[in-house]
């Protein structure tokens, strides 16, 4: 397989990173008047290398779904998706926007999806967002290191769009920024209900095949669908107060894939009427929103807003039914964070720094945690201090199975 390109943040090399939040500051800094590029264009390299790509393949100067056979999900079935991944870009300008000028071949009902991100003050990466003709991607905060995504999907006859040539330019808009430090803000959190995956074996919308007891979430929009095997994109999500779960968020759904709720009116994707927080389903499940129907014109048979996994449904919250959670939605907010080491194996979250503490939820695999210090609990048995980090009220993992950096003493 071939090497990852989802870049040094999302490998969790949290402890040789880069200082962008001060490099950029003092090129925001910068007089106008100085030598600093303000714009930069290119073509991107269209190959398919294995790593991070999903469900697409090249040939014949174009890239191409490989399986357009419809995909499974937990409302029904859906028209098959793929999506090319290009490798992590330092432009020479400092960049808050990204244009895309796309040449394909492109069915009735068939799309191709160019979407963007940023690496923030805060070395995660931002949302992505989706660039048009006419329409480029903004992005939240300038920054130095841009990724850039195509997702190819299916019409509903099966026919398949080819993708044969992809010219990008990032620059920077007409507001003008200012140089801060960066900050510490907290997260959305809303309560929504959760239903079941399933589909044991079956892919989800980044290329993952879904295991039996597997750990991770769906969200309805492709804004914050991690790359296959990170959990760029985490939610922590609770049965009740002793009991929550931090997964990444692998897949499309429920319902709609343009519903990111959790987002401000103003930069939601689409019904921005709704309260933010508030899923669509829920709307028209519960108020007879848009007579009843998702955005596919489909009758809500349940007011869901995120799917979980069997592993978290199950086994991680306690769950026998579907039931309403609440969803914090850890991108939305910035500050320090880490990775759990074991990359195979779930981690537990006790309610003191203690081995012998209860047990109050769980880290899944590749999941990310906001963290907020790290304590020094003492010398045990063994006379060697064992060193914890808080998540949060009542909240702690060891030290050792997190990939952190510049954890502050509580």
């Amino acid at each position: 397989m071939a090497a990852r390109r989802t870049g040094p943040w999302t490998r969790g090399a949290l402890g040789t990173a880069v200082a962008t939040g001060a490099v950029l500051a003092s090129v925001l800094a910068a007089p106008v008047a100085g030598a600093v590029p303000t714009s930069e264009s290119w073509i991107a390299e269209l190959g398919i290398e294995g790593g991070d790509d999903s469900n697409v393949i090249a040939g014949d100067g174009a890239v191409r779904l490989r399986d357009r056979e419809p995909r499974a999900t937990s409302t029904g079935t859906a028209p098959a998706e793929g999506q090319l991944l290009l490798a992590p870009r330092r432009p020479a300008a400092v960049t808050d926007q990204v244009s895309a000028d796309v040449a394909a071949d492109v069915p009735a009902g068939a799309q191709v999806l160019v979407a963007v991100r940023g690496i923030r003050d805060d070395d995660t990466w931002s949302e992505w967002r989706e660039t048009a003709p006419g329409s480029p991607a903004r992005l939240e905060q300038p920054t130095f290191e841009i990724q850039v995504r195509v997702t190819l999907v299916a019409a509903p006859d099966g026919s398949g769009p080819a993708l044969r040539r992809l010219g990008l330019t990032a620059d920077r808009g007409p507001q003008r920024f200012t140089a801060a430090e960066p900050t510490t803000t907290t997260p959305l959190t809303s309560r929504v209900f959760a239903t079941r995956i399933g589909l044991v074996g079956n892919d989800t919308a980044n290329g993952h095949e879904v295991e039996t007891n597997d750990r991770f979430a769906a969200l309805p929009s492709r804004r914050s669908l991690s790359p296959r095997g990170t959990g760029d994109y985490t939610a922590r999500v609770c049965a009740s107060e002793t009991r929550c779960t931090w997964v990444p968020l692998w897949d499309v759904g429920p319902w709609n894939t343009r519903d990111d709720y959790w987002s401000e009116s103003a930069v939601r994707q689409e019904f921005g009427d709704l309260p933010r927080g508030r899923p669509q389903a829920e709307a028209a499940f519960t108020d007879d929103y848009r007579g009843g129907r998702d955005g596919f014109g489909r009758r809500v048979a349940n007011p869901a807003g995120i799917d979980l996994a069997d592993g978290t449904f199950r086994d991680d919250l306690g769950l026998t039914d579907n039931a309403w959670v609440t969803v914090t939605y850890l991108w939305t907010g910035t500050g320090p964070s880490g990775t759990a080491i074991d990359r195979a194996a779930r981690l537990e979250v006790r309610a003191a720094p203690a081995a012998d503490a209860a047990v109050v939820g769980v880290v899944a695999p590749q999941a990310r945690m906001s963290y907020e210090c790290v304590v020094d609990a003492g010398a045990g048995r063994t006379g060697i201090g064992t060193r914890w980090i808080r998540l949060g009220p009542a909240q702690f993992v060891p030290a050792d199975q997190v990939e952190a950096r510049d954890v502050p003493s509580c």
